[in-house]
């Protein structure tokens, strides 16, 4: 998939948290001065033609729905953060979360037992 800019994937965001959304209701979730309506249409028509979304007409309009899960697309931010940062090394991002104190061994050690658990 495309990579998203910074005001793409927050417009995604925005889509998610609702489930589906028409262009007006996204712009009035951004904060004052909320961007012009052309602009958020813009906006959806772009995120269209790189994958993210879908639409339906509705009325006059049209109804906008995510065509990637935030789960799936999260993944794709998360893999690209391990390769850009940790050497594409899921272990380094493991060290590197004890090392700071974010994930205790014990945690760890609970993790593996539930893991050969299932």
């Amino acid at each position: 998939m495309e990579r998203l800019t910074r005001r793409e994937e927050e417009v995604m965001e925005m889509i998610w948290q609702l489930g589906s959304a028409t262009p007006k209701e996204v712009q009035a979730m951004f904060p004052e001065p909320h961007p012009h309506i052309n602009t958020v249409a813009t906006m959806f028509q772009l995120l269209e033609k790189k994958g993210y979304l879908t639409h339906e007409q509705r009325g006059r309009g049209y109804l906008y729905k995510p065509a990637v899960k935030q789960e799936n697309y999260g993944r794709g931010k998360f893999e690209q953060f391990v390769k850009r940062y940790f050497g594409n090394s899921y272990m380094n991002v493991v060290s590197a979360l004890v090392r700071e104190e974010k994930v205790s061994e014990q945690e760890l050690t609970d993790f593996l037992d539930n893991l050969k658990k299932q």
